[in-house]
């Protein structure tokens, strides 16, 4: 077993992995994180994905990971790394097998003293008109013809089918629709898997959560959230599905044939890649915009189910309930974007894998609505603790290419979790603090138990600290739908 990179302090929420730490290494590898996090990561593997990264060509000022850091495909999950558009590569691994998973925040204009009552017939509700758990079907199913549709158009094409309102578009990263895509580079095989999956919110560590506005931070901006102590709002977590999955597939496949045939060595074969700029890269990236447009269509087919649920409970109409889309924000995607670097501003390709856009105000990228303020940060924290609502810095464009955390993190893996974890107890515990629980499977309660993630509250401690977001208000659970 090769040795641990070393690590060396440079204040009190930024580590660096120096350049001769690992062979090849063109930049150093910097990690946000602070000593209590840091005692959970230290011999950890993702670390060595960290460094690997930095070995990749056309690396710009350093791989990045963040406080959420854990061990995944190539790029640690949490990590971030950005390559010149013609000396850089394009790596699937950085990206992930769930093309733009993400995060979305629905406000109600209801407090909790009104939803306490029928909570319980809510969840259910809501774990009725949303298909959940693995390979889960049951959605909006979709003609052929029309996928091209999705895969151009994203949450618009949901919204063009009544899935939505006009007025759900703005406040979504990109609109809701990535710029590029090529369906024609999205497999029969990822096609036929898509089909019956819009609208699905399949497994893993993906939910839908009704929460309370627990504390307000920023008051101004919280204000012109809607994020009112005591409101009630629905976090939904989700991605491409089978569909996403299936196009990472397919293409690390392709960029592992090319790389054998060309005698290109790694330092890991998961980092497998190709140059931005070539047929392959651009390729790859046509493909993954499909699947991220895919994902916002598969959102946007939620959000109209969530609303029905909403005005099946409460016995209104989904628009008296207020039920608008606050944000929706992507992680596990590639974007050019323009950055500045030692030789000046220029565009880029970031990676950002769990890991989100933190834009600061005044960004063109960040919704009208907000631009005065910056773009809000959706970070989820497991069934038993917080979320958070933040939002982006200037000294984020400077320190990590724009980009924060995407959630807690995990601290020990799925199976690890179900060997630790009792379903009875996880639920009972849960139980006794109000919260209401729905899962389409036992495994999908232990794999996602609060102890299984890093704590939260020292996740966000450390992107505030580090100056890649500052917190706008605190969200905690009333009820739960797990995959």
């Amino acid at each position: 077993m090769p040795k641990v990179p070393r690590l060396i302090a440079r204040d009190e929420f930024t580590y660096e992995i120096p350049m001769d730490e690992v062979p090849g290494m063109r930049v150093p590898g910097v990690l946000f994180s602070d000593a209590a996090l840091l005692s959970g990561v230290e011999g950890d593997p993702s670390l060595f994905q960290l460094a690997n990264v930095a070995t990749l060509p056309g690396i710009e000022r350093s791989s990045l990971a963040m406080p959420d850091i854990h061990f995944g495909y190539g790029f640690p999950v949490g990590g971030v790394a950005a390559f010149d558009l013609a000396d850089g590569v394009v790596s699937p691994g950085g990206i992930g097998y769930d093309i733009n998973c993400g995060v979305r925040l629905i406000r109600t204009n209801l407090m909790v003293d009104e939803v306490r009552p029928r909570l319980t017939d809510l969840i259910e509700r809501l774990y009725r008109e949303v298909p959940s758990g693995v390979g889960s079907h049951g959605g909006y199913t979709l003609r052929p013809p029309e996928l091209d549709d999705v895969l151009s158009n994203g949450a618009a094409w949901a919204v063009g089918q009544g899935y939505g309102r006009p007025e759900d578009l703005p406040v979504q990263e990109e609109e809701g629709r990535l710029a590029g895509a090529l369906p024609a580079e999205v497999s029969e095989s990822a096609r036929k898997r898509g089909l019956k999956q819009i609208g699905t919110l399949g497994s893993g560590n993906h939910f839908l959560e009704v929460q309370s506005v627990d504390e307000v931070f920023e008051p101004e901006f919280a204000r012109v959230m809607g994020l009112v102590p005591g409101r009630v709002m629905v976090m939904l977590h989700t991605g491409s599905r089978g569909l996403g999955h299936q196009v990472a597939t397919d293409w690390i496949g392709t960029m592992d044939r090319r790389l054998r045939e060309e005698k290109v060595e790694l330092v890991d074969r998961q980092l497998s890649c190709a140059p931005v700029a070539s047929d392959p890269g651009q390729r790859y990236l046509g493909a993954m915009a499909a699947a991220a447009n895919f994902a916002w269509a598969n959102r946007q087919a939620i959000t109209h189910s969530v609303r029905r649920a909403f005005s099946s409970v409460f016995g209104r109409p989904d628009t008296e309930l207020d039920l608008a889309v606050v944000y929706d924000i992507a992680h596990n995607m590639a974007k050019v974007e323009e950055h500045a670097t030692e030789g000046g501003r220029k565009k880029l390709l970031v990676h950002r894998k769990g890991a989100t856009r933190s834009f600061p105000a005044g960004r063109d990228e960040v919704p009208a609505v907000y631009r005065a303020y910056g773009q809000p940060v959706l970070i989820p924290g497991d069934m038993g603790t917080a979320s958070y609502v933040l939002s982006g810095l200037p000294t984020a464009m400077e320190r990590s290419f724009g980009s924060s955390c995407h959630g807690a993190g995990r601290r020990m893996s799925r199976h690890a979790a179900v060997r630790a974890f009792r379903y009875d107890e996880v639920i009972r515990k849960l139980a006794s603090r109000g919260i209401v629980v729905r899962s389409s499977s036992r495994e999908g309660v232990t794999e996602e138990a609060p102890g299984a993630y890093k704590d939260v509250e020292e996740v966000v401690r450390v992107a505030e600290g580090a100056g890649l977001t500052r917190r706008v208000a605190r969200l905690v659970p009333l009820g739960v739908v797990k995959g």
